[in-house]
């Protein structure tokens, strides 16, 4: 019975087989670049350049259907061009770099929508936005693969300026290279983002990203511990959201970013960093 149940549709099913590798490589490269995301407060930002890899995406799936490099290329260029241009924005113009980014995604995402709209159908509007993790093959699995492969190289190469940027950019920007850095930075969300945007589509991908970083802060202070539990978290998510997808025939990808919302939500509860449990005991012996 719970062989059945836990086991039966990964053992039996080679497509749920290839779902749950793609989520061991989404929570492996996504949760480390989430939670440096979270440390510096640029959760919102993710969102925004999630959404902006929809025009270049929209645009490869037109030229070559669901032939993945041609849509995994055309996000990455679209994500990546809507980062620079925010930047260049900001600096030029004195804008706040977060106000910059929002006006670009925005114009991003209104464009991959009319795109897919115009040269497209419902049906293809729907993928491009929700993906689906059970239809995974081959290619996409490699790709996924190679850009978790791709992100684990660069933190542990640059792991220590990159967190060294988070909590204190601008001594890394006195120091020289913070520029270089922040970059970085981008490139591994961006890239990160067309990895679960094969899976998950534009409007779930980045859920496996920042729901379990978000709710590992509540767990850990040092930043180490904080990202074993957030890639653990990011694990099980797509674990258990395979499990419902599956038993409850519901779309793979809200699913898998649920079972995550549902973490945070314990999280926020009985975390031991801040949640609302230990923030009463606090306040109990504080007073009591």
């Amino acid at each position: 019975m719970l062989y059945d149940f836990f086991l039966a549709p990964f053992a039996d099913y080679a497509f749920m087989k290839r779902a749950l590798v793609a989520c061991l490589a989404l929570a492996l490269g996504g949760a480390p670049v989430g939670v440096l995301l979270v440390l510096r407060r640029m959760s919102l930002m993710g969102d925004a350049l999630a959404h902006s890899v929809l025009p270049g995406a929209a645009i490869g799936f037109l030229v070559g259907g669901l032939w993945l490099p041609a849509i995994g290329i055309g996000g990455a260029i679209a994500g990546l061009a809507v980062a620079l241009l925010s930047g260049a924005a900001s600096r030029a113009t004195g804008l706040v770099e977060e106000a910059s980014l929002a006006g670009f995604f925005l114009i991003a995402l209104a464009a991959g929508v009319l795109i897919v709209s115009l040269g497209g159908t419902a049906v293809d509007l729907t993928n491009l936005l929700f993906g689906s993790v059970l239809a995974v093959d081959a290619a996409s699995l490699m790709l996924v693969a190679g850009i978790a492969s791709v992100t684990l190289g660069a933190l542990a190469l640059a792991w220590r300026p990159l967190i060294a940027e988070s909590f204190d950019p601008e001594f890394m920007a006195t120091a020289g290279g913070g520029g270089r850095w922040h970059m970085l930075f981008l490139v591994l969300v961006v890239i990160n983002l067309v990895a679960g945007f094969q899976a998950l589509g534009t409007l779930m991908a980045l859920g496996l990203m920042i729901l379990p970083a978000v709710a590992a802060r509540l767990w850990a202070r040092d930043v180490w511990r904080m990202t074993v539990i957030a890639v653990g978290i990011a694990l099980a998510s797509g674990y258990g959201g395979l499990l419902i997808s599956w038993h409850a025939n519901a779309p793979s990808g809200p699913a898998i970013v649920l079972v995550a919302g549902a973490a945070y939500a314990a999280s926020l509860f009985a975390g031991p960093q801040g949640g609302v449990l230990r923030r009463r005991q606090r306040a109990y012996h504080r007073h009591g």
